[in-house]
This record gives structure tokens, sequence and C-alpha cells, in this order.
């Protein structure tokens, strides 16, 4: 008897213990997104504040773009096969264009609406008879 009682609450426990023990891994879990967020947050300032500074924009100008100041000269090497050798800084390609743009999504539901359906006829002699017959 002592035995049964003992089992009897050692399974009802268990699925009790079981619950708190994957709610634990959860809380773990998400404790360690919140730290990575607040990383990304942090470097994302980071780099607005960066952003904000004219030498930082120059820099990346002459970087991406191969941009010089007035008054200097810019020099590129060109191999013997015609190419431009080291790094050439190019330009990324615009996105595409991702079907029809919004405004003609909003000028076809304003076409659509001013179309008329087809009234239905409804004979002029029997209207009574017209519903008996549905």
């Amino acid at each position: 008897m002592l035995l049964s009682v003992v089992l009897l609450l050692l399974a009802s426990y268990t699925s009790s213990l079981h619950a708190w023990w994957e709610q634990r891994g959860e809380i773990q879990d998400l404790k360690a997104e919140q730290a990575m967020r607040t990383a990304q947050i942090a470097d994302l300032k980071d780099t607005k504040a960066r952003w904000d500074d004219p030498a930082y924009v120059r820099q990346q100008a002459r970087e991406r773009f191969g941009w010089v100041m007035p008054g200097e000269t810019g020099y590129r090497v060109i191999g013997a096969n015609g190419k431009v050798e080291g790094d050439v800084p190019t330009l990324d390609e615009p996105p595409a264009a991702k079907g029809k743009p919004w405004y003609e999504s909003l000028w076809g539901s304003v076409e659509e609406s001013g179309k008329r359906e087809k009234a239905a006829t409804v004979p002029k002699d029997d209207p009574d008879k017209v519903l008996k017959n549905r």
C-alpha cells in the first residue's frame, strides 16, 4: 500500500518536474537571445554614430566608390590583359523590382470597383413565380 502511494506521488510529480525543466530551458534560451539582441543593438548604434562622423563618410567613399578629394589624382593599375588589378570598388546591383508598384495595385482596385456587374433580370410578368421556381 505504501509503495503504491509512493509510486502515485512519484508519477504525479514527474510531469510537474518535466514541465519545470522545459520552462527552465526556455528561459535560458530567451535570456541568451536577449543578450544577443542587446549586443546587436549596441553594434547598430555604434555604426550609426560612425556615419555621423564626416571623416568616416569620406573614408567609406574612398574605399567603396574609389572617390578622390579635389586636387588629388586617382590611379588604377591595368594589367597586361587589360583588366584593372587590385581591389576595384564596385557598386552593388540595384534591387530587382518585385511585382507591380503599390500605386498600380491601388489603381487596379479602383478600376475593378468601377465595373458594373450584370444585374439579375427579373421577369416583369410575375415576380412570385420566379421566387417559387428557385
